[in-house]
């Protein structure tokens, strides 16, 4: 049985050129070649346990380093260079292409990292699985002026209910509720009559008493019932509003 050994895994050669510039705090605009190709051929002879595939790469690179060097040791004849100023044109620095090369490799290396970290971030989150929701009912679009029914009344006075209970002090007091039901079915439509035959919903639950609002819930429900009043809605979110109905006047559930 064989074992391989890496002391250090690069992506690539790109990688090993770009961890050796940052190691040797280099300025990757200005690579000291003869520096640079040194370091970089040291780490292929540690790298010896890298299949012969994985190692040709970093070869290909290392000769690019080499011809590189030789360029920039070749002599520059200023009289051919500087001769003739009307033609005269700079030399391209023999390390440019290496240099856009790491820089765009660089760029790259820090977007894949920066995805990582994401990655990373959100495996720390559970995500819920999806449910089937069809128990709840489906979510109907009122239409306007839709008349709604007893169980749209139940769900607004639960929601009225949780609000009231959270603007609650901590402190609260019993009272008995002198009104019965009755009473309450005859002060309702009172009320709606006073104020042209309809009202806000909410306006007749303004009381701070929970048995009141209970009692004045329970008549709302049994003149629904009766058929002597209706709850309408003009718009989804909108206020409801309460109207009695008058004789021959029927109530129509869309």
């Amino acid at each position: 049985m064989s074992y391989k050994v890496r002391l250090e895994v690069f992506e690539g050669p790109l990688d090993l050129l770009l961890h050796l510039i940052n190691r040797l705090e280099i300025d990757i605009y200005d690579i000291p070649m003869a520096e640079l190709t040194e370091q970089y051929i040291e780490h292929l002879h540690a790298m010896r346990v890298l299949q012969l595939d994985e190692l040709s790469e970093y070869l290909v690179l290392a000769a690019t380093l080499i011809e590189i060097k030789s360029k920039m040791l070749l002599p520059i004849h200023e009289d051919e260079a500087f001769g003739d100023e009307d033609n005269f044109e700079l030399e391209e620095d023999p390390r440019d292409e290496l240099v856009a090369r790491l820089i765009e490799y660089r760029k790259y290396k820090e977007a894949a990292e920066s995805l990582k970290d994401s990655a990373d971030d959100r495996a720390e989150y559970f995500t819920k699985p999806p449910e089937d929701i069809a128990q709840y009912g489906e979510v109907v679009s009122v239409g306007q002026e839709e008349s709604l029914n007893v169980y749209d009344l139940i769900g607004a006075f639960q929601k009225m209910m949780d609000r009231n209970r959270l603007r609650a002090p901590l402190t609260a007091s019993i009272t008995k509720t002198e009104q019965s039901v009755g009473e309450k079915m005859d002060n309702i439509m009172e009320k709606l009559v006073k104020s042209g035959g309809s009202c806000d919903f909410y306006a007749l639950l303004e009381s701070r008493d929970t048995g009141e609002l209970v009692i004045t819930f329970m008549s709302l429900l049994e003149l629904m019932l009766r058929g002597d009043i209706i709850v309408i809605q003009n718009d989804n979110f909108e206020n409801l509003t309460v109207s009695y109905l008058k004789e021959g006047e029927s109530v129509v559930h869309e």
